[in-house]
């Protein structure tokens, strides 16, 4: 059982990392580092989206199946992967320009043309891609505050919250290889 200083101490990191994570990705998203090519980035953090998807998957089996260690190693491999993720599409975003969606000549920006080949897929890739965008900053303090509940022992509350957790950090995993699908054909 944890101390009641440590569980303080890790609510309090918790609540400065769900901070400090979207206002520093925000900050970094103004960063240019100009010639460096990481152009090959999207589809290994899309790829480590879908891997994210499929261990959340397999620690929901694990745990259904009561093997709570392995749960448990699922569980901190996708927050390895989450962050891996992170750093590697800041990284992308610090080198490269945003991509329009529809944007089929590359140029910033689409013209009417542009615009008439995505009519149908605009909306459906903006609801996914905002909806994508705003849960990955609220599952931070979800998943972390529902792995500290795990860590503390008290799996009432573990359970509850994982009941949001793990249905919105799934979202968030699939959605990202659906936006990366969406928004490929579109790179430069």
């Amino acid at each position: 059982m944890l101390s009641e200083q440590k569980i303080k101490r890790a609510r309090t990191l918790i609540i400065i990392a769900s901070i400090a994570i979207p206002v520093v990705v925000a900050v970094l998203f103004k960063v240019k580092i100009p010639g460096v090519d990481l152009s090959f980035l999207p589809p290994i953090y899309a790829g480590i989206n879908g891997l994210t998807a499929v261990l959340l998957i397999l620690a929901l089996v694990a745990i259904k199946n009561k093997q709570p260690k392995m749960h448990e190693r699922f569980i901190k491999l996708c927050m390895v992967l989450s962050l891996a993720f992170l750093a590697l599409y800041v990284a992308y975003h610090m080198t490269s320009d945003s991509t329009v969606y529809g944007d089929l000549n590359g140029d910033g920006t689409r013209d009417a043309l542009e615009k008439a080949n995505v009519a149908g897929s605009l909306l459906p890739y903006t609801i996914i891609l905002l909806s994508h965008i705003v849960l990955s900053v609220i599952i931070v303090p979800i998943v972390l505050f529902t792995y500290l509940f795990a860590w503390q022992g008290d799996f009432e509350r573990h359970k509850k919250w994982t009941r949001f957790a793990w249905p919105l950090w799934f979202y968030v995993a699939v959605t990202g290889v659906i936006v990366f699908m969406m928004i490929s054909p579109y790179y430069k």
